[in-house]
């Protein structure tokens, strides 16, 4: 599933419409300084300007390379859970029976188990997707105001509903007070998956080596959780975050005061020929910093974001709709009715939550 099927210009232009703005502005106040005023101390030679833009292109490359090795990651793990899901389904479908109990259940008994170990698992995916929701402290998502207009637009099912709201869906109500209480509720739900399969074992429900299945899978799905558990819990090394954050700005705010007098010296060459054009033609630094200052940013606020998948941003890993997903086909292959099942996240704008 992709988050968004393209970006345009005009959508990268917005996001970042704020500091590009600031960016112009200054570059409009150098040249000002250095053209009208005559401030012409405020020149920087451009060696040292181009040997640091060389350091922060690296910095930058390294950040998003990082920050999309997590999303990819993150999108394997949800990939996993999608598989092992369904595996679940079909094993709880098929181990269930009266084949080898002496006390053999009536089918409305066995469909009833079979549905709570469904629903339970379903349980299980609303709580991880909750618990990859929630915001941690180094989180910067919401730093930046257009994404925090972002949030405002989108259809994030997380921030709508809440977690004990959405369990009540799946759960009995003494099921229901039992994970609430505890702080990993996603865990609580394969602790109860688990004590209903061996319950099952001990009345010949299901056979033996089904069980040591149901558990492997179980044990699959503990794994699953801590990986995602570990990227939403470890952030990108705050070091590197920080540092190449103060590192771009520093760039871009030395970046007119050497390409004014740059630009300065072009204009020269025009002197004898073209006087019009010498006397103008420092101004346009202002558009050539704006460029150059809104791709180093933007590359910047593209690897930011993507630093944790989970946030709920446009780039992010569409877990909501994964879940979901996942949810209509188990029932729709426990031949629930159509009409009982709930449809799929609305997308906005494109994008999938």
């Amino acid at each position: 599933m992709l988050t968004k099927t393209r970006y345009t210009l005009k959508e990268m232009v917005l996001w970042t419409r704020g500091e590009t703005l600031f960016f112009v502005l200054y570059a409009v106040l150098i040249t000002f300084l250095y053209e009208v005023v005559g401030l012409v101390f405020i020149d920087m030679p451009w060696t040292p300007i181009a040997l640091v833009g060389t350091a922060v292109a690296f910095i930058i490359g390294f950040q998003n390379n990082a920050a999309y090795g997590r999303i990819w990651e993150a999108r394997k793990i949800w990939g996993g859970i999608v598989n092992t899901s369904r595996s679940w389904g079909m094993m709880i479908q098929a181990m269930l029976s009266n084949e080898y109990t002496k006390e053999p259940m009536s089918d409305n008994e066995l469909k009833k188990h079979k549905q709570q170990l469904v629903y339970r698992h379903i349980a299980w995916l609303t709580a991880l997707r909750h618990t990859m929701r929630q915001t941690k402290k180094w989180e910067v998502f919401e730093k930046y105001r257009t994404n925090r207009e972002w949030s405002r637009i989108a259809y994030i099912p997380e921030r709508v509903t809440s977690l004990s709201d959405d369990l009540l869906l799946y759960l009995s109500p003494e099921e229901h007070s039992y994970v609430m209480t505890k702080d990993n509720k996603a865990a609580a739900l394969l602790y109860l998956q688990s004590e209903h399969i061996k319950d099952l074992k001990e009345r010949k429900i299901i056979w033996e080596f089904s069980f040591l299945n149901l558990e492997e899978k179980l044990s699959d799905m503990f794994d699953l959780q801590g990986k995602s558990e570990r990227i939403k819990n470890f952030p990108y090394p705050r070091q590197y975050a920080t540092l190449s954050h103060h590192f771009v700005w520093l760039f871009l705010l030395m970046l007119p005061l050497s390409l004014v007098s740059e630009f300065e010296t072009i204009a020269q060459k025009f002197q004898s020929q073209h006087p019009l054009v010498d006397e103008y033609f420092v101004w346009l630094a202002v558009p050539f910093c704006g460029v150059v200052s809104w791709i180093f940013h933007t590359m910047m606020r593209i690897g930011t974001v993507g630093e944790n998948p989970f946030e709920g941003s446009a780039n992010d890993v569409p877990i909501s709709t994964i879940a979901r997903g996942i949810e209509r086909d188990l029932r729709q292959l426990m031949n629930e009715d159509n009409e009982l099942i709930p449809s799929q996240f609305p997308e906005k704008f494109h994008v999938q939550m």
